[in-house]
């Protein structure tokens, strides 16, 4: 690879993170909000070979839908309970499951669904100028839970760390393949965070989800989704991950209130040279 190769890289990369931040401040606040079971914006960064983190996604709806819409359970007062568990097998690739799950108020504990996340990104020895990396996710949900049982997404992550701040963008696009979204094509559904290291330990932002509708046509205002999430992070230790964030719907359609929490254990495998076990752990990353 030449240098005038690298450079046109480098400068691509440099423009793409500048449309997208002007993009995120554009659409914050009027956007789709994802299914209330794992509330992340996603950063660039994979999880190291021979490394798996598994984290639980504890989300909890105190203002929610009251009655049954479109054949979907209400989610006032429930808990959605997710658990994933992401493998990295190269510096640049991992894969992720998911095991979605529901606790209604007066419906007991529920198996939702389950996905799978494949994700590969630029090589830090690329030195690219921000994070990039592109995620994949596919599976299935009861349509107990969803109008849409089976479903494709595709989300490019950029993100930056500018000395204490932090920058991230994923323009997530939806496909429906079974349910009543097929109809729709393509929607977009677009995530920001904006945080700001207040110590080495600790850090506070804002977080946003949302979607506009179709990429052929947005809904309109009244039926988008939009949810803001001020939230903390701990970096307490390079094998745990902690977020926190209290949720607000500001539209008709969305939930209005909902509460999340999660926490991850990374754990590194020394497969061959003996049991290994949590020998070598890697630095602490932002991993979704």
């Amino acid at each position: 690879m030449n240098q005038g190769t690298v450079s046109g890289r480098r400068l691509w990369a440099l423009d793409e993170f500048r449309w997208g931040v002007v993009l995120a401040l554009v659409l914050l606040g009027r956007a789709h909000a994802q299914d209330n079971y794992e509330i992340q914006v996603y950063g660039s960064d994979t999880i190291p070979p021979r490394s798996t983190m598994v984290e639980i996604h504890s989300n909890y709806t105190a203002e929610g839908s009251k009655t049954v819409v479109d054949g979907v359970l209400p989610s006032n007062h429930a808990v959605h309970e997710t658990l994933e568990i992401t493998q990295g097998f190269t510096d640049w690739f991992e894969t992720g499951f998911y095991v979605f799950s529901s606790i209604q108020p007066d419906g007991g504990w529920q198996w939702v669904g389950d996905h799978i996340r494949p994700r590969f990104r630029i090589p830090e020895s690329w030195k690219w100028p921000v994070g990039l990396s592109l995620s994949q996710e596919f599976g299935y949900q009861r349509r107990d839970f969803s109008p849409d049982t089976w479903t494709w997404e595709i989300r490019p992550i950029i993100d930056k760390k500018v000395g204490r701040w932090y920058l991230a963008f994923n323009p997530a696009f939806d496909r429906s393949f079974h349910g009543e979204s097929v109809h729709r094509g393509v929607e977009f559904s677009p995530n920001a965070k904006v945080s700001f290291d207040f110590t080495k330990k600790v850090s506070g932002g804002l977080e946003y989800y949302g979607a506009l509708g179709p990429t052929t046509e947005f809904d309109p205002l009244k039926d988008q989704q939009q949810q803001f999430f001020p939230s903390i992070d701990l970096d307490v230790s390079p094998k745990w991950e902690f977020n926190f964030g209290v949720g607000i719907g500001t539209t008709r359609s969305t939930d209005h209130l909902i509460v999340k929490f999660i926490i991850g254990r990374r754990f590194t495998w020394d497969w061959g040279h003996g049991s290994g076990v949590g020998k070598g752990t890697p630095p602490a990353q932002k991993n979704p």
